[in-house]
């Protein structure tokens, strides 16, 4: 028996429209839910592990990847995903931290305007000490927050979520071109607690992904005198800073095609370098309470004040960094 073409298309139709939605949900749904601990893929280091494994907060388990110092970590940091992207794409920054003695976590959950609900239930749960890394490893005092585009505005919140339970070991933040969403104002003022603790940006060049780095307001607000560095660009083009820096330089060689077609550019294994050269060492710093002046400037109008690692980049014309500003 035959059907006319008429009776045929809507079967068709609806075909159609489910292998839309499964693509759909391949690409939007957020990560599969959270198994035993195991070891990250292809992950070598002589001086650290990653692992992936749940941690349980409110009886609610949520899949994390753990990167483990061999010895006793000096502090934790939260180094949180993207919109539509998962842990696996910061691994190789994440790996750059840990090698610093710095224990690094990161929450594979949807990052939707930095997913609030989220950040408070995390802030909470490590300000009352609940979190449980894997490997017998203890959970060190001092926090980071810290994270990438919307994870950076989650990382902001939870922080924020740390300062209001009065943790008195938040030691500050490190955002990676974070794309700032409601309360992220007060969010970071928060954290930085009238300049007491360092909030501290790597930034890209302005583009539509990083929403023109619509940050930078709620940075420069802080008045700390130095809030992080925007990497270099290398022209213009009809008036718009175009190569160089990317908004996805913080996941380098861990993107994929999803990641270089949202960003709108590649990651430069050169920015990617200079990004992780100053989140090590911050981190580095955050944690063990040291100083590493080359990183720095005292004040952010005044290239002078600035430590060479910053001179070496902003003082020149193009190819044109600067500190935030």
């Amino acid at each position: 028996m035959t059907h006319s073409p008429s009776r045929r298309m809507p079967r068709l139709l609806a075909s159609i429209a489910g292998t839309v939605a499964v693509i759909a949900t391949a690409l939007v749904a957020g990560p599969p839910p959270a198994t035993a601990a195991t070891s990250c893929s292809g992950y070598s280091s002589s001086s650290t592990v990653c692992v992936s494994s749940p941690i349980t907060v409110g009886g609610t388990s949520y899949a994390a990847d753990w990167y483990l110092p061999n010895g006793t970590a000096s502090g934790l940091m939260l180094v949180e995903h993207g919109f539509s992207r998962s842990c696996k794409h910061l691994r190789g920054t994440s790996k750059a931290l840990a090698e610093q003695g710095v224990m690094v976590f990161c929450v594979d959950e949807d990052m939707t305007a930095g997913n609030p609900g989220l950040a408070t239930t995390i802030g909470n749960a490590l300000a009352d000490r609940t979190v449980v890394p894997p490997n017998g490893k203890a959970l060190p005092a001092k926090y980071i927050v810290g994270g990438h585009s919307a994870g950076g505005q989650f990382a902001a919140l939870v922080g924020q979520q740390l300062a209001a339970r009065g943790y008195a070991n938040l030691k500050g933040a490190i955002l990676f071109d974070p794309v700032a969403a409601e309360g992220f104002s007060s969010a970071v003022s928060a954290i930085s607690a009238g300049g007491t603790r360092p909030v501290l940006t790597v930034a890209a060049r302005p583009s539509v992904i990083n929403l023109f780095n619509n940050s930078f307001g709620a940075l420069n607000d802080l008045n700390t005198g130095f809030a992080g560095i925007q990497l270099v660009w290398t022209k213009f083009v009809l008036g718009s800073p175009t190569g160089g820096s990317c908004h996805i330089d913080s996941e380098g060689e861990n993107t994929d095609f999803i990641g270089i077609a949202g960003a709108l550019c590649s990651p430069n294994a050169t920015q990617t370098a200079r990004l992780r050269d100053f989140a090590k060492t911050w981190a580095k710093d955050l944690a063990t309470g040291s100083h590493t002046a080359s990183h720095y400037c005292t004040d952010d109008t005044n290239v002078a004040t600035c430590g060479s690692a910053v001179k070496d980049l902003v003082d020149r014309s193009l190819p044109l960094a600067a500190p935030i500003r």
